[in-house]
């Protein structure tokens, strides 16, 4: 069987403000932190039974992994349901509905009381911790973050997969134009070679996440997440500070996207279309000179 070549993400067991500067943060490279939350009310309290307590009232809207079609905006949920139900959903059975960017301060702010922002030397955007939440089964599809923010993910219940590519591997990975994914036809689980050969190219890292793991993934790297059972994350983001960066989250976040939503609306099926022969072309068509050098 087809897999794509990973190697493990560097383990520590805490770490010093220092250390994480000099050695990950500088360098952009990732690492998987265990205990940084083991001091928090969050790791003795942050379950599906207490989120289920606190918000199980609240409707929330659902993501899938159906492609988005037509003249759908690109971030548009599936379903809805409240909270309740669905908790019990991803507690008893595989599902691939998900849960995105729930806005933790605005939805459950009495939970901000339970976690810290690490003093690992990231300067924070305090305003938005949000939470992610994911049935076994669920994928979310590979991506980068648009606002090119440097994030440190927090697991809670459960275990997920993660694969990080950084963005020297957005050759291989079938970016679509005007968009922070690749192809939605690809599976990374499975890949088809002879349909996608670039993907043989890609390298990328692999870190199984259990509760209370941190995982600081830096500016760009795209992730490729699958939920292994039930459970959720936090994601804390610090903007970019490098000019360059923050010049490309700019044009990410106020033209590129509404440019996207436009041309969505105005063209449907025929745009999406046309962005993934193009992709599909080029992409291949970059893995042939490969092949023959």
């Amino acid at each position: 069987m087809s897999h794509i070549k990973t190697t493990e993400i560097e383990r520590v067991r805490k770490i010093s403000k220092e250390e994480f500067i000099q050695k990950y943060y500088k360098p952009q490279k990732p690492v998987l932190i265990e205990g940084l939350t083991q001091n928090w009310e969050a790791f003795q309290k942050w379950n599906l039974d207490y989120i289920q307590a606190q918000a199980g009232d609240q409707i929330v809207p659902l993501y899938n992994n159906e492609p988005t079609k037509g003249k759908q905006n690109s971030a548009e949920p599936a379903t809805e349901m409240k909270m309740a139900d669905y908790i019990e959903l991803i507690k008893t059975k595989p599902t691939d509905l998900r849960i995105f960017f729930y806005d933790l301060k605005v939805k459950l702010p009495e939970l901000l009381k339970d976690f810290e922002y690490p003093d690992i030397g990231l300067k924070f955007f305090k305003r938005l911790p949000v939470l992610f939440f994911g049935g076994e089964g669920s994928k979310v599809l590979p991506h980068y973050d648009m606002d090119l923010a440097d994030l440190v993910h927090f697991h809670f219940h459960g275990t997920k997969s993660v694969m990080l590519f950084s963005p020297e591997q957005t050759k291989y990975l079938y970016k679509i134009p005007f968009a922070v994914h690749n192809l939605e036809s690809i599976d990374l689980d499975n890949p088809d070679f002879e349909k996608y050969p670039a993907l043989q190219y890609l390298e990328g890292l692999h870190a199984t996440m259990k509760h209370g793991d941190a995982l600081y993934m830096p500016s760009g790297y795209w992730h490729y997440i699958k939920y292994l059972d039930g459970g959720f994350s936090m994601t804390l983001r610090a903007f970019p500070r490098n000019v360059g960066r923050l010049g490309n989250m700019l044009y990410n976040v106020l033209l590129m996207r509404n440019f996207e939503n436009l041309m969505r609306k105005s063209f449907g099926q025929k745009w999406i279309d046309y962005k993934e022969s193009r992709t599909l072309a080029k992409t291949n068509k970059s893995a042939a000179k490969l092949k023959k050098s």
